[in-house]
């Protein structure tokens, strides 16, 4: 269901095309005006209320969780256990606690509220809350005490939920493994039952989404990698670990959207069915690909059948991220929101699993604690829903522009050698305005650029285009129509 490229690179520090790369980031970084550095007073507050971490609810240390994440990552938001009960299961997840570090209104608070989410593109960050509590106090890293809020979810052997609770809790994680290494445990028969049975709960939960109608974007890392002064595209496909780990998430804001529903109060996740153009031009994007989508299958069903392993595949699942657009959120207190559904979810769901990086997350939880208590929602959550849902498009508007503008300038590397060669593709898309401008989709590298034409652009075949412009300091890569 994520709608965010995974976009890494691959290159020597002090090479020429990696402080290219640098330079362009940050041209991007002061024309979106962003940065990865916080005002004195909030990093000061940050360190204040790092120095001694609160202890907040039962000691629940002896959960034996785990964290599961990329390998070096430091901002921990989520750990997990799961255990057998009866012939179903019960899945404990702990997600960070940032409103026991963070007080309504305080410096922390205010800047928060204005950066919205954590900022990603190309091995860039512009991270939501200092690093002394995203990276060390708040974050679930392992072999420390951290405060939590501690889902406890039952399911049922099909893996379909049949409770659900959430409280403040202080839990403990004993490991911190990469995809790599959660997956080399689980295939050589090396995982604890707890990392077995995330296997078993994950299928499950992936064959509850199918019945229910939804999908689940595969999105493969796309790494830009340095030959000596050049660059080439390389796609790493999602461990099945990750897939079965994004499950539990998905779980868990669909359990927070059903607490909030039956109360009447808090805010959701939204997104309206994909628009039939946007359908229509994803399939001139599959025939661009050379992949076959046929007239009786239908989106969840085309996505499924993908291997992202496969480049082409990977790009088709890429340029799938468009049927995402006009995604938002929906805060309620007393009547309930027009617009429910998260249309990819098929179900309700809601951003409670990243507190560390989406500010949404933090107010959706204590709504979600406070219900589970049987106690009244907090009055600084209830003042702050009713802006949430602008404060966060404003914030996935930047962040849309930040990792468009990132994704341009990558491009732009990758092709600046090329200018004048020609290449194979399909036109997927005309202006309305202007028939003679549009945009391609070419086979190899698999990227979506500008295309131009002396006559209105055949939409949806073949053709064969030229490269006239690739520059990586204004970041614009375009073809014409040959």
């Amino acid at each position: 269901m994520s709608s965010k490229r995974v976009l890494s690179v691959r290159c020597p520090e002090d090479s020429v095309p990696a402080q290219t790369l640098r330079a362009g980031i940050a041209r991007i970084q002061d024309e979106v005006s962003v940065s990865p550095a916080f005002p004195a007073a909030v990093e000061a507050a940050a360190e204040r209320v790092a120095a001694a971490v609160p202890e907040s609810g039962p000691d629940r240390t002896d959960i034996e969780l785990v964290t599961i994440d990329p390998d070096g990552a430091r901002d921990l938001d989520q750990a997990l256990h799961v255990a057998r009960d009866g012939d179903g299961y019960v899945v404990h997840y702990a997600i960070a606690d940032v409103a026991a570090f963070v007080q309504p209104g305080d410096d922390i608070d205010q800047e928060a509220h204005r950066r919205g989410e954590t900022l990603y593109g190309a091995d860039s960050k512009v991270p939501l809350h200092p690093t002394a509590l995203s990276e060390d106090a708040a974050s679930l890293l392992p072999d420390r005490t951290r405060p939590a809020l501690l889902w406890t979810i039952t399911l049922a052997a099909d893996g379909s939920q049949t409770s659900a609770s959430v409280t403040r809790a202080m839990v403990r994680s004993r490991a911190q493994l990469s995809y790599e290494q959660a997956q080399e445990a689980i295939d050589s028969g090396n995982a604890d039952e707890s990392l077995a049975l995330l296997r078993e709960v994950g299928q499950l939960r992936m064959e509850q989404e199918v019945a229910r109608g939804g999908v689940s974007l595969p999105l493969p890392e796309q790494e830009l990698v340095a030959d000596g002064d050049h660059w080439h595209l390389e796609f790493r496909r999602l461990l099945p670990v990750e897939e079965w780990n994004a499950q539990i998430s998905l779980l868990t804001g669909m359990v927070a959207a059903g607490l909030m529903l039956e109360a009447g109060v808090g805010v959701l996740r939204t997104l309206p069915p994909a628009d039939p153009r946007d359908i229509k031009r994803l399939r001139r994007t599959a025939h661009a690909l050379g992949i076959e989508w046929g007239r009786d299958v239908d989106y969840p069903e085309l996505i499924r059948s993908l291997d992202p392993a496969e480049p082409h595949h990977a790009a088709m699942v890429v340029a799938s991220t468009r049927l995402l657009r006009g995604s938002g959120y929906a805060a309620f207190d007393g009547t309930l929101p027009e617009q429910v559904e998260h249309s990819a979810v098929a179900a309700p769901y809601a951003h409670v699993t990243a507190p560390l990086r989406r500010l949404v997350d933090r107010y959706a939880l204590e709504v979600c604690v406070a219900l589970s208590a049987g106690e009244p929602v907090p009055a600084w959550v209830r003042e702050a829903l009713p802006g949430l849902p602008d404060t966060m498009r404003e914030s996935g508007r930047r962040a849309s522009q930040y990792e468009s503008a990132v994704v341009n300038l990558c491009e732009a590397l990758l092709l600046a050698d090329n200018v004048g060669d020609t290449f194979d593709g399909v036109v997927v898309e005309a202006d309305e305005k202007d028939e003679t401008r549009g945009e391609v989709t070419i086979q190899d590298p698999a990227i979506e650029a500008v295309v131009r034409g002396d006559r209105a652009l055949p939409v949806g075949q073949d053709v064969v285009v030229e490269l006239v412009d690739a520059d990586p300091a204004t970041r614009s890569v375009e073809f014409r129509l040959v």
